[in-house]
């Protein structure tokens, strides 16, 4: 996603690129003389380092400089990005969060992207959208930070049963049933979270479940392909280590949504897949 964020923006502002690990023949610039200047720092990284970075440049940026993240994850404590911006800048440093259908291949691609803005004032909505103005990135504001948050981070799970689905070519009618019951539990994890009522039927759910639980480049998709052949090897991604630290937090009682279940089932078990979807069927409705 920073190649995809590199391609909208290179050209429009002024880009100054760290990364910890550089590649061969890329001049990354040092982290803390970039931070001291920058009007915006663009999180493009998984939400695990985002304290240990945020803390480092906290004393460094401007008053105004807004810190936006495009990270789909929890990190090792089992929070998202938005809470480990609250704890670290609080209201002294602006901070939001861009959720949505942005598959990176697409967007390098040159073709549509589509996002919702999470921040708590239009002012900071407003400094983003004038960030990718003239791009095909299009944003719309929510204030609803938790609730995107959680909607993001949830269909990476929702979406590897997609790719088992599809591996198992368990057909159509399954993959419909698969994003109706997906989105009916989505709806009812966020609200338990503190998210708005229906806030997984916008961008940063529905809109991100749809192009991750179907695209061809999608990671979560490709992972839940594997589990159906009962490959083990390398099964890691945000929506494995989102199961991970929902069981370790007890974040929410799993039990209560059986399709979650079901996924976090085999993902830990990924044996006799197509049994165990039969079971969780019978399960469900006899």
């Amino acid at each position: 996603m920073g190649h995809a964020m590199e391609y909208l923006l290179q050209g429009k502002v002024q880009l100054d690129i760290w990364e910890k690990y550089p590649r061969n023949n890329f001049q990354s610039v040092l982290l803390d003389d970039a931070a001291t200047k920058s009007d915006i720092v663009l999180f493009c990284l998984p939400v695990n380092p985002h304290r240990e970075i945020a803390l480092r440049i906290k004393p460094l940026l401007k008053k105004d400089c807004l810190c936006l993240s495009i990270a789909k994850g929890l990190d090792e404590a089992g929070h998202t990005a938005a809470q480990i911006f609250t704890e670290v800048f609080g209201e002294k440093q602006e901070s939001a969060l861009m959720y949505g259908p942005m598959v990176s291949e697409d967007i390098r691609a040159g073709h549509y992207a589509f996002a919702q803005l999470g921040c708590d004032n239009a002012s900071s909505f407003n400094k983003i959208k004038q960030l990718f103005h003239d791009t095909r990135l299009y944003l719309e504001h929510t204030p609803d930070v938790v609730g995107i948050s959680w909607s993001v981070i949830l269909k990476n799970v929702y979406a590897i049963a997609f790719g088992i689905a599809d591996e198992l070519k368990l057909g159509d009618n399954m993959r419909g049933y698969l994003a109706a019951t997906a989105l009916q539990e989505l709806n009812q994890i966020v609200n338990s979270m503190g998210g708005q009522a229906a806030s997984p039927y916008h961008l940063a759910g529905l809109g991100d479940l749809i192009a991750t639980a179907t695209s061809e480049d999608s990671h979560h998709h490709e992972l839940g392909c594997r589990l159906a052949r009962e490959e083990t090897q390398c099964t890691k991604g945000e929506g494995i280590h989102t199961l991970e630290m929902v069981q370790k937090f007890n974040l929410f009682d799993t039990k209560r949504f059986p399709l979650f279940q079901l996924i976090q089932d085999i993902v830990q078990h990924p044996h006799a897949v197509d049994m165990q979807i039969e079971a969780y069927l019978k399960r469900i409705y006899y």
